[in-house]
């Protein structure tokens, strides 16, 4: 691992802190109740804030299980299936937050985000 792997994995988790905490600032002084403003706005933050966590954590484990050996784009695979758990999880509160979620909805959304993950992630 290099320097900079390990400054990218520590910016990115002070990133997440950061992102935490406005998520707990916004969760302790506003009321999501009747206020679609801050249902939005809550469903961003928790969407960013885990998708951030996510990243290096991703990284990471492709990291040891290829025993320390970092290929070359793992840094942008990690980032897309960040991304993905943040917009994932963000559809999953927009949708609990307008009474609208159910499991099968749930379970199309987790199986799309999957078959799109396997086909851009396929080795060549």
């Amino acid at each position: 691992m290099y320097a900079r792997d390990r400054l990218g994995s520590l910016g990115l988790f002070a990133l997440a802190a950061v992102c935490w905490s406005i998520v707990g600032l916004l969760f302790t002084t506003r009321s999501p109740v009747g206020d679609v403003g801050v249902q939005l706005a809550g469903a961003g933050l928790l969407g960013l804030a885990l998708g951030v966590t996510t990243v290096p954590l991703f990284w990471l484990a492709v990291f040891a299980r290829r025993r320390g050996i970092a290929y070359r784009g793992e840094w942008l695979r990690a980032g897309r299936r960040g991304t993905w758990v943040g917009i994932l999880a963000a559809l999953f509160v927009v949708l609990r937050s307008q009474d609208a979620f159910s499991w099968p909805i749930a379970a199309f959304a987790v199986a799309m985000v999957a078959f799109v993950e396997v086909s851009l992630s396929v080795e060549r």
